[in-house]
C-alpha cells in the first residue's frame, strides 16, 4: 500500500519537496519577493502619511500642505497597485509552473511503476491525487504562500513602527502575541491531522465516482443505482463529516485570534486616548498607531487563517511525497547485458511465484518449460492454472521468487526492460484501445509508422475494409477503451498494432474466446498473418487454436502437467482430456 505514516515524516521533508520544485526558478522567485517586499514597504509607509496628513495636514488648516500629503498619499496608492500586480502574476505563475513540473514528476514516476503497485492501490485514488491534492497545492504555492509572506513582512514592519511610533502601547499589544501563538499551534495541529483525512476521503468520492461511471451499463443493468446511490452517499457524508471537524476547528482558531488581537487593540484605544487627552503624544501618532495596530492584527489573523491553507497543503503534499518515494521493484540492471537477434528461444526453469497481495498461494510452482524459436505454444489449464500470469513474467511485470526466466540464452532479469519487452506483441483477451483517433491507436506500437505501413497492417488484420465504412475512416474518434466498435473490431485494431511491432514473440491471451462465429473467423484468418515466423504463445480454450499449435502444454495449479501435441495428451493427459471434452464438445463432434 501507499505509505501512510506521513505523521512521522519530518516536517523538512515537505519543504524539502517544495524547495526542490521551485528551486529551477530563482529569478521569478526573487522577483516575486522583490515585488512582495515593495508592497509591504508602501502599506507601511502609508501609517506615516496618515500621520503627517493629520498633524501636519489637518492641524495647520493649510491647503496647500493638504494637497500635497493627498498627493503623496495618492501616489503611494499608485505605487502600491503596480507592486501588486507585479507580485500577484509572478506568484501566480510560480505556482503553475511548479505544479505543472510536480504532476508531470508524479505521473512520470507512477506510469514507470511495476503493475504490482496497482494491485494493492485503486488508479482512481491515485487519480484524485493528481488532480485535488495538485488543485489545492497550486492554490497555497500560487496564493497562500505568497499572502502568509506578505502578512508576515506586514506584521513584522507593523511591529518595528509600533516600537518607534510608542514603546509603552506596543507593550500591551506584544503581552496579546503569545495569547495568539498559542491558539495557532494547538489548532493548527489539529486542523493538519483532519486536513489529511479530509483529502482521503475527498479521493475515496472521486474513486468511488470513477468506478460507478466506468461501469455504468453493468451497474443499470442489474438495477444496482439505489444501492450505489447509498454506498455513494455515506462516502460524501463520511467526507463531509471530516470536513465539518475541520472548519470548526478553523473557525475557532480564527475566532480566537480575532478577540484576542481587536481586543488588545480596544485596550490600546483606551490607553492611548487618555495620552493624546494629556498631550502626551499627538492625533497624528496615535492614528498611526492605530494604522500599525489594525495592519499588525490583521496580519496575524490572517496568518492563523492561511495556516488552516498550508496545513491541508503539507497533507497534500505528504501524499505526493508518498507516491513519489514509492519504490520501484521492477527496474532494469545498472549494466544490463547486450541481447543478441531474437529468434525466440524462451527457456524457463524451476520457476516459482505468488503475487504480492497473495504471498502465501504459488500461481507458478517449479515450472519447467522450453520453447523453441517459431514454433506455436499452446497453453491451456483451468482457471487459475497459472497462464496469465506466465505471460505477465515473460514480460517482467512481476519478478520471480526462485528459477528463471532466459531469453536466447540471458536471463531476463540482466536485460534492460524496455528492449526486454519490444521482443514481445500482446494481444489480450480485452484489447486495450485508447480515447482518440483509430490510427494513434494503431501507432500505439510505433509511434513514427508511416500511413502506408498502418494501413497494411490493418489489411493484414482484416480490418481495412471496416475502417473504411466509418464516418472518418482512419481518422475516426474513439470513446474510452474503444467504446462504439464491435468486440471483433477492437480485436482486429488490437492485432493489426501488434503487427504493426513486428515483435519476435508473440502472446496471444485467449484472442477470439469472447467473439462470434464471424468474428472469430476474421481474427483467426489476421492470427495466421501474425504467427507466421513468430514464436508465439497462446493462452486457448478454442479447440481449432490448439489444434494447430506444434505443441501443447497443460498447466495445472502452477505446474506442468503435460506437454505434447493434441493427439498424444487425449490419451495420455486426463486433465487435457477433460478440458477437450468439456471446453471444446461442440468441435469435437
Amino acid at each position: 500500500m501507499i505509505n501512510h505514516q506521513s505523521s512521522i515524516r519530518p516536517r523538512w521533508q515537505t519543504m524539502k519537496m517544495a524547495a526542490i520544485f521551485i528551486a529551477p526558478y530563482k529569478w521569478q522567485v526573487f522577483y516575486s519577493l522583490i515585488a512582495l517586499v515593495f508592497t509591504a514597504a508602501i502599506t507601511l509607509s502609508i501609517g506615516q502619511g496618515i500621520r503627517l496628513l493629520i498633524d501636519r495636514g489637518f492641524a495647520t488648516h493649510s491647503t496647500d500642505i493638504l494637497t500635497q500629503y493627498v498627493s503623496i498619499f495618492f501616489l503611494l496608492v499608485i505605487a502600491l497597485a503596480i507592486g501588486t500586480f507585479t507580485r500577484y502574476y509572478w506568484v501566480t505563475w510560480l505556482g503553475e509552473r511548479v505544479i505543472a513540473d510536480i504532476r508531470r514528476r508524479v505521473f512520470d514516476h507512477l506510469i514507470d511503476l511495476h503493475p504490482g503497485f496497482f494491485e494493492k492501490n485503486r488508479s482512481l485514488e491515485i487519480q484524485s491525487r493528481l488532480t485535488a491534492d495538485m488543485t489545492l497545492l497550486q492554490s497555497v504555492i500560487g496564493s497562500s504562500v505568497s499572502f502568509a509572506l506578505r502578512n508576515f513582512i506586514m506584521m513584522v514592519g507593523g511591529i518595528i513602527w509600533l516600537f518607534i511610533t510608542n514603546a509603552k502601547l506596543t507593550a500591551i499589544v506584544m503581552i496579546c502575541v503569545p495569547l495568539v501563538v498559542m491558539p495557532i499551534l494547538i489548532f493548527g495541529r489539529r486542523v493538519r491531522k483532519l486536513s489529511r483525512q479530509s483529502q482521503e476521503k475527498v479521493a475515496i468520492v472521486g474513486a468511488y465516482i470513477g468506478e460507478i461511471l466506468g461501469q455504468i451499463k453493468t451497474v443499470q443493468a442489474y438495477n444496482h443505482q439505489e444501492i450505489d446511490k447509498k454506498n455513494f452517499h455515506y462516502h460524501v457524508e463520511e467526507a463531509f463529516t471530516v470536513a465539518k471537524n475541520r472548519i470548526i476547528q478553523r473557525a475557532l482558531l480564527v475566532t480566537l485570534v480575532i478577540i484576542l488581537v481587536l481586543g488588545a487593540v480596544g485596550l490600546m484605544l483606551l490607553i492611548g486616548g487618555m495620552d493624546v487627552i494629556d498631550g502626551k503624544i499627538s492625533g497624528g501618532e496615535l492614528a498611526a498607531f492605530v494604522f500599525y495596530s489594525v495592519i499588525v492584527g490583521s496580519a496575524v489573523a490572517s496568518i492563523s487563517e492561511v495556516i488552516g491553507e498550508l496545513q491541508r497543503a503539507a497533507g497534500a503534499a505528504e501524499r505526493t511525497i508518498d507516491l513519489l518515494a514509492t519504490p520501484n521493484e521492477i527496474q532494469s540492471p545498472s549494466k544490463p547485458q547486450t541481447l543478441p537477434p531474437v529468434s525466440g528461444n524462451i527457456e524457463i526453469e524451476h520457476l516459482i511465484f505468488a503475487y504480492p497481495s497473495r504471498p502465501d498461494v504459488r500461481v507458478i510452482n517449479e515450472l519447467s518449460l522450453t520453447i523453441k524459436a517459431g514454433e506455436t505454444l499452446a497453453l491451456v489449464g483451468p482457471s487459475g492454472a497459472g497462464k496469465s500470469t506466465l505471460f505477465d513474467l515473460l514480460l517482467r511485470f512481476f519478478d520471480t521468487y526462485t528459477g528463471s526466466i532466459k531469453l536466447e540464452g540471458i536471463d531476463i532479469r540482466q536485460l534492460n526492460i524496455s528492449k526486454l519487452r519490444q521482443c514481445f506483441a500482446l494481444v489480450s483477451q480485452n484489447p486495450a484501445l485508447f480515447h482518440g483517433s483509430i490510427i494513434d491507436n494503431l501507432r500505439y506500437a510505433r509511434p513514427d509508422a508511416l500511413d502506408t505501413e498502418v494501413e497494411a497492417v490493418a489489411k493484414a488484420a482484416h480490418a481495412h475494409e471496416f475502417i473504411c465504412k466509418l464516418p472518418q475512416g482512419y481518422d475516426t474518434q474513439l470513446g474510452d477503451a474503444g467504446l462504439g466498435l464491435s468486440g471483433g473490431q477492437k480485436q482486429r485494431l488490437a492485432i493489426a498494432r501488434a503487427i504493426l511491432a513486428n515483435a519476435p514473440i508473440l502472446l496471444l491471451d485467449e484472442a477470439t474466446s469472447a467473439l462470434d462465429s464471424q468474428s472469430e473467423f476474421w481474427v483467426q484468418q489476421a492470427l495466421e498473418k501474425l504467427m507466421v515466423n513468430r514464436t508465439t504463445l497462446v493462452i486457448a480454450h478454442r479447440l481449432s487454436t490448439v489444434k494447430t499449435a506444434d505443441r501443447i502444454a497443460v498447466l495445472d495449479q502452477g505446474r506442468l502437467e503435460a506437454l505434447g501435441s493434441h493427439a498424444e495428451l487425449m490419451k495420455c493427459s486426463e486433465l487435457y482430456s477433460q478440458l477437450a471434452t468439456l471446453q471444446f464438445q461442440h468441435n469435437l463432434h
